[in-house]
């Protein structure tokens, strides 16, 4: 699989790191109920089909990433930056 990193163009899967479903980023406010936070934190889906991930460019540019993905086929859909790297490789 090659994700198309916005910054450094096509590369090897290998390259990034998996992080999860893109519903990370929902993070719960610090007040929210016990099973909220308990499904934020362990809770995960496994879905067939369309899906959104958070992938790290470790071996790159260290950008994050959200990746639309097809588990089913394999498609990338699209890869879009969620936060731009600094200078010195570190995030934004």
């Amino acid at each position: 699989m090659r994700l198309n990193c916005p910054h450094c163009g096509p590369r090897d899967r290998r390259e990034f790191y998996y992080y999860g479903a893109a519903a990370y980023l929902d993070r719960p406010s610090p007040d929210a109920p016990a099973q909220a936070w308990d499904d934020y934190l362990h809770n995960r889906d496994n879905p067939a089909g369309m899906t959104q991930d958070l992938w790290y460019h470790e071996q790159g540019c260290t950008a994050w990433l959200k990746v639309t993905r097809n588990t089913v086929t394999h498609e990338i859909i699209a890869v879009d930056a969620v936060a731009t790297p600094k200078a010195s490789g570190g995030m934004a």
